[in-house]
């Protein structure tokens, strides 16, 4: 009889022990409701783009900077300077505009040029029965050279070669030789250059008064002044000629 007593004792103290854990589950769930039970739908998206909304106004808005080159209208100007990241590229990359100027082989073209222009002034003197035809070819050669030169080294901005990123599109190929270094043997001959072809045409003219002073005048400003280290960058707008300066 006791047995059966404490058989019965058991069962209801499990009955009741379950009864409460079930009924604390249910407080537990009841207590944490999820969010869409009491929300409808349109309510919910209303607080999220709320939201997006708040967070996208505390964001701070910096401005933007402008990386668009302009002109300079000035007849003389000075280019400033390059962005460190065009610094950079100019420093690290290979120039293959200017990398022939180097060899000492290109050198020899400078003086196959120079007789090639002698000897095609010569023959066209010749064939207009030109009197003083050594005096005045040597002229006209150290007139034409000077003149390409100018063209070619400080007039012609940029490179050909789409390898460097457009970094150097501000700069003449007389300032990209050897990254702007001045003085370097390629340099010191691209400017001797000139003085000797003036001191030939004068020899040759006979040291004519008038052809002196117009082979010296070609020769120094033209050929060596615009190779000198104070004219680097510097640049000289001739109105119909070359456009407005691009600066950086």
């Amino acid at each position: 009889m006791s047995n059966t007593t404490n058989a019965s004792d058991n069962k209801s103290v499990a009955s009741r022990d379950s009864v409460s854990s079930d009924y604390d589950d249910n407080k537990i769930t009841e207590s944490i409701p999820f969010p869409t039970d009491d929300l409808e739908p349109d309510t919910l998206a209303t607080r999220l783009i709320n939201s997006e909304k708040s967070r996208s106004t505390s964001l701070s808005i910096k401005p933007v900077k402008d990386h668009r080159r302009r002109r300079s209208s000035s007849i003389i100007s000075h280019v400033e300077p390059e962005s460190i990241e065009d610094e950079t590229d100019q420093q690290l990359s290979l120039n293959a505009n200017v990398l022939w100027i180097d060899q000492r082989g290109a050198w020899l073209v400078h003086f196959l040029i120079i007789t090639i222009l002698k000897v095609i002034i010569s023959l066209l003197l010749k064939s207009n029965h030109y009197t003083h035809i050594t005096e005045m070819s040597w002229t006209l050669t150290n007139t034409l050279y000077c003149c390409g030169s100018y063209i070619m080294f400080h007039m012609i901005k940029g490179s050909p070669f789409d390898l460097n990123g457009g970094c150097f599109d501000n700069l003449t190929m007389w300032e990209q030789i050897d990254h702007g270094e001045q003085f370097t043997p390629a340099r010191k001959f691209l400017i001797l250059f000139p003085i000797g072809l003036f001191l030939i045409s004068t020899h040759y003219s006979r040291f004519s008064l008038m052809m002196f002073i117009y082979n010296f005048v070609v020769c120094v400003c033209i050929g060596v002044i615009p190779k000198l280290p104070w004219t680097h960058k510097l640049r000289i707008r001739v109105p119909g000629i070359s456009g407005p300066q691009t600066i950086s």
